[in-house]
């Protein structure tokens, strides 16, 4: 057996409070109201893929308009959840998870309601600033809860399979509710969830948790907080058609200065909000790039995918999310497994073998055809679930398991941070690919072409929406172009999500090469 588990002895520091044990199915009731908490976050991510067609033609949004729609939620939540998390961990995270609870209650009222494709967008960023405060909590709280190791392998496991079954199920969910009803009821699903767990949290999380001494630094929150959205806008705008140089430069030198400006800030001040010793640490390190890397090709992948479906073969919502059905029924299984694995395994091999697996089946995907996808094209997705299941649960159960309870938050955070800014990247990234590689790919009659609105091109969603304006013969020119266009250009981005999983995987295997259980908690 591998001896590469955490180190459970460690002791607190002579300060924080002292603990009492809760009883073991306490325990798992805990874990249960944080699973449900969990849940709406989780599926958010994903389940507005779905959608994207049915709102691109209520609320006739661009295509620039539609990437904002989907990855502001993200990139929003990515600049808040290390300022959040560290304030979970000094107000303590029951506090935090019942206000963010009800701030993405009110939110996602707002998002079912929108007029305009704008007001989408605010209502996406207020929904990013409530998920900032769950995300971290969540993980604070298991980690608090479940002192011995096994029991917290299991417990994050289960996390684990709650946070890729939920995002598989995004789809599918959104399927079926777009089968019945608007595109807003998307975001209406979020609320009898939420109000059935608010009360069922506040009778069941304990109230005295961990907590950290001293204040929270605010200056340092808002500093690390624009920082990270000025970099992250500078790359988004940079991409963008006609953008302007001197904004995304300036952009990017003003979130540069502020993001070295907090580094300099926690390693001088006497009490940093961020301890950045944590990234000494090996899990760490590979933690959170491998949850970039991997949430941001799994993003994109799960948008092309679900467009190719709906716009090129005429699938239905419903259709579309029950085909990418085996991603979620392999995801299920890789949750518990990872736990068994890492402990017989061993983190590193774990790790590796599942992104190398995972790289196969992207690679898989792109050069199957999905015009008459059979079996292979569900081996692929089941192979996907599964590898990439197990591969992100390991990794968090590494990270979670490297800091002392105190520091859960913000351990919690910068695991977060990874899923999250590598989701809202990864889209425009895979989006700004596909564009590109659809514009090229677009043949249309040049007479016709000039009649049609600038930037008909740009994307397949601006394509149809000019299909649907024009009507009758032309219309169906226009349509049967841009499924083509869409056709051809699809390969490329699954083959390059492949690439990068698969670089990836070997990037971990030298990572963790000196990875070695007593380096954990030494920060």
């Amino acid at each position: 057996m591998n001896t590469d588990t955490p180190d459970t002895h460690r002791a607190s520091p002579p300060n924080a409070p002292v603990r009492k044990s809760l009883s073991k199915a306490a325990r798992w009731r805990v874990l249960m109201a944080v699973m449900v908490a969990w849940l709406p976050i989780a599926m958010d991510m994903t389940i507005l893929h779905i959608a994207v067609p049915s709102l691109t033609l209520s609320l006739q949004a661009t295509g620039t308009e539609i990437l904002w729609i989907i990855d502001i939620y993200p990139l929003i939540m990515a600049s808040l959840l290390v300022p959040m998390g560290t304030q979970g961990d000094r107000i303590g995270p029951r506090a935090l998870l019942l206000v963010g609870l009800a701030i993405f209650l009110v939110a996602s009222l707002a998002a079912a309601f929108s007029p305009t494709a704008r007001f989408l967008i605010m209502s996406r960023a207020l929904l990013a600033v409530g998920a900032a405060m769950i995300v971290p909590s969540v993980l604070a709280i298991i980690r608090i809860t479940f002192e011995d190791w096994k029991e917290r392998a299991m417990a994050l496991g289960i996390w684990g399979t709650v946070s890729t079954v939920a995002a598989a199920m995004g789809p599918l969910a959104g399927g079926i509710l777009l089968e019945h009803f608007w595109w807003g009821s998307v975001f209406l699903i979020n609320v009898p969830i939420i109000l059935g767990i608010l009360p069922l949290a506040a009778m069941l999380l304990p109230k005295p948790q961990v907590k950290t001494r001293g204040s929270w630094p605010i200056g340092q929150a808002l500093t690390l907080a624009a920082g990270l959205m000025g970099t992250v806008y500078a790359v988004k705008a940079v991409f963008k058609q006609g953008a302007s140089l001197l904004l995304c430069g300036g952009a990017l030198v003003c979130g540069v200065t502020l993001l070295t400006l907090f580094v300099r800030r926690q390693l001088t001040a006497a009490t940093p909000m961020l301890d950045l010793g944590l990234f000494r640490l090996p899990a760490i390190r590979v933690g959170l790039v491998t949850a970039l890397v991997v949430s941001g090709a799994l993003a994109g992948v799960e948008l092309t995918i679900a467009q190719e479906l709906q716009f090129v073969l005429g699938r239905t919502p419903l259709q579309a999310g029950i085909f990418m059905l085996p991603i979620m029924a392999a995801s299920a299984v890789g949750g518990p497994l990872a736990g068994k694995l890492v402990v017989f395994g061993g983190l590193r091999k774990v790790c590796t073998l599942s992104l190398l697996a995972a790289g196969a089946s992207l690679a898989g995907l792109g050069l199957a055809s999905f015009h008459d996808a059979g079996w292979l094209v569900a081996s692929y997705m089941v192979v996907l679930g599964l590898s990439l299941s197990i591969g992100l649960t390991a990794s968090s159960i590494a990270i979670m398991g490297s800091v002392p309870p105190e520091k859960g938050g913000a351990a919690g955070s910068i695991e977060a941070l990874g899923y999250d800014l590598g989701a809202g990247l990864g889209i425009t990234g895979f989006g700004v690919l596909l564009a590109a590689n659809y514009s090229s790919a677009l043949r249309l009659p040049e007479q016709l072409r000039q009649s049609l609105p600038h930037g008909v091109a740009d994307s397949i969603s601006d394509t149809m929406v000019a299909a649907e304006l024009a009507g009758g013969e032309q219309g169906r020119i226009i349509a049967e172009a841009g499924q083509a266009a869409f056709s051809a250009a699809h390969s490329t981005v699954l083959l390059s999500a492949a690439f990068l999983v698969c670089l990836l995987g070997i990037w971990v295997f030298n990572g963790l090469r000196n990875y070695t259980p007593g380096e954990q908690g030494k920060t």
